[in-house]
């Protein structure tokens, strides 16, 4: 069975959809994608339905990574009960996250700036108000982070092609 993170922020519009999409293509890389899945989701639900911000495409798209398949949603029970790892991306989403957990979640819930390294901080602040550097710095930021986390699940897990 596959190992399955979901990234979680706000609006899942910027941080959460990115990361997401750069775990999957480093994943892929790896020659992984059999191990391991992911999803992203928001803990707000005022912008399901929509895109990612066109921002954080520009972005992302910029770093060689595309967000046009990227489609808001808010987190649900499914993910509780499905996710090994809930991934928020500050500490409010985190403390949102935590409270909505219930006995039946086996998914281990921490913040990904965790798993950065030497780029390691406390959070991956949200770039929605900040100008087109902020959304650079957060792919970069996001860039260490998901590296920090691969290293993580496959020696957590035992991971590689002989599995």
């Amino acid at each position: 069975m596959a190992i399955h993170v979901v990234f979680v922020c706000l609006g899942n519009i910027c941080r959460s959809p990115a990361a997401r999409v750069i775990f999957d293509q480093r994943v892929a890389a790896a020659g992984l994608s059999d191990q391991l899945t992911s999803d992203a989701c928001g803990t707000a639900a005022f912008n399901v339905g929509k895109p990612a911000d066109p921002r954080a495409t520009q972005a992302a798209a910029a770093a060689g990574y595309d967000l046009s398949a990227e489609v808001a949603r808010q987190i649900d029970d499914s993910d509780y009960q499905q996710a090994h790892y809930l991934l928020a991306m500050d500490r409010k989403n985190l403390m949102q996250v935590e409270c909505w957990a219930t006995d039946q979640s086996a998914a281990e819930i921490r913040l990904l700036m965790e798993f950065a390294g030497a780029a390691k901080q406390a959070q991956l602040d949200d770039p929605y108000y900040g100008d087109a550097s902020q959304f650079q710095r957060m792919i970069s930021e996001l860039e260490s982070a998901v590296d920090g986390l691969l290293t993580f699940l496959i020696q957590r897990h035992a991971l590689g092609n002989n599995n």
